[in-house]
């Protein structure tokens, strides 16, 4: 019924788009409207949302999605390309179930499904309830035809919900470039910064899907964003990855602001009591002082949101990839518990202006913990299974030539905080077959060397 390759991760069902093309994504849709039925949360003639981002597959797989909900008697609203937050929004304010048509930051060859309820993202006994119904339908005979374009006003009220949020003139003087690449929030972007007095200068559009990370970032980018703030004299460079969810933060210098510290940031800005993020997430959270509590995660937006729940005052949840997800009412927006990138690129401009300070100068004034992260690609579930296995038999042997382990944390991974401090993390991804590696240090200089030292270790034993 499906391809091997479609899985639940961290941010949903991703795949190949070979295996999610057709039947498949049908399948899958059946299959969330049934359980959702079977719930009592969905009755026939419902309404069901969906979005999409700009990759060539998406509105192929979007044709699907609506194909099938209209085949099990939905009422299916075409929100057209938006922000997967935008959506998220919109399901939120009309109480009812959507699918966002995503790979987020993975290549082009990858697709992928997020499926919210009316209550927000979908957790992990949501995820095994899909599961659990897709043996029971049968979607191969549905005709699907790939969309066109969808209505506007989800992406309307997600724009206004921002054009407000500083204030008139919030952002006036700076000189923001906005790399746009394939980002389906690009336009967007560039006009809330207009409206919000900022002078948006727009960069890189491509109209080929680049698939940006925000937790490792390619030389070739980084080079041009060293050319773009030394020729164009720009405050900042932001941008997201495919689907909004994630920002990217460039300062002044070029240099690139870590999703953690962007989140960090953030919550200042909001007044956080309260601050959810993952074990990835860099220390200078708790050493920065600056919140009443700091609840530690596995990976993944559902870990997030659950903790969330559970926490009191102005809640501010966040990824290290720096998607933030607010859990309360902050600064006069409403909660919108799921990755957002809008927020954090304004909050953390509008932080700049009211302390009347560089990008630089926020970062440089954080607790000194520096980290760093990038991946190998290519690498099987079963291949990052040896590396785990070894670290957990004889972990001093692998880290010998560094120094003693003091720590092990298995909440999400391995990681592990040597006898100077010095931190080393691995953990397999969710989302595509990739091992991921974290480090953290007390010099940027430290962090990236370690970084190297970790990848290279680990490519040894599963290349």
């Amino acid at each position: 019924m499906t391809g091997n390759s479609l899985k639940f991760g961290t941010s949903g069902l991703r795949g190949l788009v070979t295996d999610l093309v057709g039947a498949a994504s049908v399948n899958y849709t059946l299959a969330f409207i049934a359980y959702l039925k079977g719930k009592g949360e969905l009755a026939e003639g419902g309404t069901l949302l969906v979005g999409r981002d700009l990759r060539d597959s998406s509105p192929a797989i979007a044709g699907a999605v609506v194909a099938a909900a209209r085949h099990a008697g939905l009422n299916p609203i075409d929100c057209g390309e938006l922000p997967t937050p935008a959506l998220a929004l919109e399901s939120q304010r009309l109480g009812v179930p959507a699918v966002m048509v995503t790979g987020s930051h993975i290549p082009a060859d990858r697709n992928g499904l997020k499926f919210y309820v009316a209550a927000g993202e979908i957790d992990k006994v949501d995820e095994a309830g899909i599961l659990d119904a897709l043996p029971h339908v049968d979607g191969a005979a549905i005709e699907v035809k790939p969309l066109a374009s969808g209505e506007s006003s989800a992406l309307a009220r997600y724009e206004r919900r921002y054009e407000g949020f500083l204030g008139q003139n919030a952002l006036a003087g700076l000189r923001i470039g906005v790399f746009q690449h394939s980002s389906v929030a690009r336009d967007l972007l560039v006009r809330v910064l207009h409206a919000l007095g900022a002078d948006a200068v727009e960069l890189g559009r491509s109209d080929i899907f680049v698939p940006v990370d925000t937790e490792a970032i390619s030389p070739d980018n980084t080079r041009r964003a060293g050319v773009w703030t030394a020729d164009l004299v720009l405050d900042a460079i932001v941008s997201t990855d495919g689907d909004a969810d994630r920002p990217l933060i460039i300062d002044q210098c070029g240099s690139f602001v870590r999703g953690d510290l962007v989140g960090l940031l953030t919550a200042r800005f909001l007044g956080a009591d309260a601050v959810v993020t993952p074990v990835t997430s860099n220390s200078a959270i708790e050493a920065s002082g600056a919140f009443a509590r700091v609840i530690r995660t596995r990976v993944g937006s559902p870990y997030v949101i659950a903790a969330m729940r559970d926490a009191e005052g102005v809640v501010v949840g966040f990824e290290a990839n720096g998607g933030v997800l607010l859990g309360s009412e902050a600064r006069g927006l409403s909660p919108l518990p799921t990755r957002d990138a809008l927020l954090p690129i304004l909050a953390v401009l509008g932080l700049m202006r009211a302390e009347g300070k560089s990008m630089s100068e926020l970062v440089a004034e954080l607790p000194p913990r520096f980290g760093s992260s990038d991946r190998l690609e290519q690498v099987p579930p079963d291949r990052a299974a040896i590396l785990m296995e070894q670290l957990r038999r004889d972990a001093a042997a692998y880290f010998a030539e560094l120094g003693e382990v003091l720590e092990v944390s298995e909440v999400d991974g391995l990681r592990f905080t040597l006898a100077n401090n010095d931190v080393i993390h691995y953990r397999a991804s969710g989302n595509a077959p990739e091992l991921r590696c974290y480090t953290e240090a007390a010099t940027p200089e430290r962090a990236e060397a370690l970084l190297e030292w970790g990848l290279n270790a680990a490519e040894r034993v599963i290349r």
